[in-house]
């Protein structure tokens, strides 16, 4: 587990060298942070403080609650609606036949703090498979290239070494490139199945979550079901069965205080927002994607953009060389090289291209 997750603290830190984009981070960086301190929240409140008070008569309180928190609790969903006080105690909370009117049973909540942990697992998977396949290529190309001061003979040095190895393996980079695509359609793959986990999660509720919040607010208070205590009730019923003196089996209908739904309630209002925006901008994303792998010209522009102070006969003589994969890694060296630098390496490979268009000779570099 500490092998994939690393630490917060290692989350939280800024890559000398970025392998990926902002898109990207936001799915392993932001997301698994937001999961996890969630989990820590709902943790502190469940397993440190008192997730759960029950009363009823003749029964130890002790034992109800923790009897009530196994066992789970219930709602009536056709007292949702009512006056509370004169109609119902709560909402969902009133008299009900056995038999005869539906009850809904609440026990996801015991398990929200290990579903927000396994979540952030899951976000961050797609960041585990790009670093591991990664191997750390961009970093050691990179060099201390990254930084504008250093003396000329290391940077003329550390220059050549990486045109050499990016002109001895031209058009051997799609596989590493192809990688990195995978990962970011995984991304856009597991935030949509997420939001279809956390719904079958909350028996259906969570796909118009946020949106049921907002409306929730615009209609007639004697009209108006509250959402979120329709998933998270902070007041619920609980029956308790036992033998009673004679023999038989007596019941016993408790009312249980539910305190730590009013945090999880907070946290999936927040988290249907955050999923659709994550989805939507992963949906732009790789849109994005597919244009600069079927646009020879895009992907120019794009070079150009990122090279803004070479020259651009010779960006567009590099750029018209390069296939899919040196032109991803091309552009991720630029993210992370001095623009001043940058600009002499894009020189560089376009002397060792040749102006003439012939072929460049292959060195003797691995890919």
């Amino acid at each position: 587990m500490f092998d994939v997750f690393g630490s917060v603290k290692g989350l939280l830190k800024i890559d000398q060298v970025c392998i990926d984009n902002n898109v990207f981070r936001m799915h392993y960086k932001a997301t698994v942070i937001i999961l996890i301190a969630f989990s820590l929240l709902v943790t502190s409140r469940q397993y440190i403080g008192d997730p759960i008070d029950c009363i009823v008569d003749e029964i130890p309180l002790g034992v109800m609650d923790t009897y009530c928190w196994i066992y789970s609790t219930f709602t009536v969903p056709e007292r949702l609606t009512g006056v509370v006080g004169h109609d119902v105690a709560s909402p969902g909370v009133g008299s009900h036949v056995d038999g005869e009117d539906k009850v809904r049973y609440h026990k996801y909540y015991q398990w929200v703090c290990f579903v927000l942990f396994f979540q952030a697992i899951l976000f961050y998977v797609p960041r585990y498979l790009w670093k591991s396949w990664e191997g750390g290529r961009l970093k050691m190309l990179v060099m201390d290239l990254n930084s504008p001061i250093v003396n000329d003979q290391c940077k003329n040095d550390r220059k050549k070494i990486l045109v050499d190895y990016f002109i001895g393996n031209l058009n051997r980079h799609n596989f590493y490139a192809f990688r990195f695509f995978v990962c970011e359609a995984l991304n856009f793959v597991n935030v949509i199945a997420q939001i279809y986990f956390v719904d079958f999660f909350l028996d259906g509720e969570f796909s118009t979550y946020g949106s049921d919040v907002l409306k929730f607010t615009e209609m007639e208070p004697d009209d108006r079901i509250d959402p979120m205590a329709k998933v998270f009730p902070k007041v619920t019923k609980c029956t308790f069965h036992k033998y009673g003196p004679s023999g038989g089996v007596q019941k016993f209908d408790g009312l249980c205080v539910l305190p730590l739904n009013i945090v999880n309630e907070k946290i999936y209002v927040f988290l249907w927002f955050w999923f659709i925006i994550l989805s939507i901008l992963s949906g732009i994303s790789l849109v994005y994607r597919i244009a600069v792998v079927m646009g020879p010209k895009l992907r120019h522009l794009l070079l150009r953009a990122r090279s803004r102070l070479a020259e651009s006969e010779e960006v567009e003589k590099v750029a018209n060389r390069c296939n899919i994969g040196d032109w991803f890694l091309l552009y991720q060296l630029g993210k992370n090289i001095d623009p001043l630098i940058y600009k002499e390496v894009i020189a560089d490979l376009y002397r060792e291209m040749g102006g003439d268009g012939q072929s460049p000779q292959k060195q003797p570099f691995e890919a």
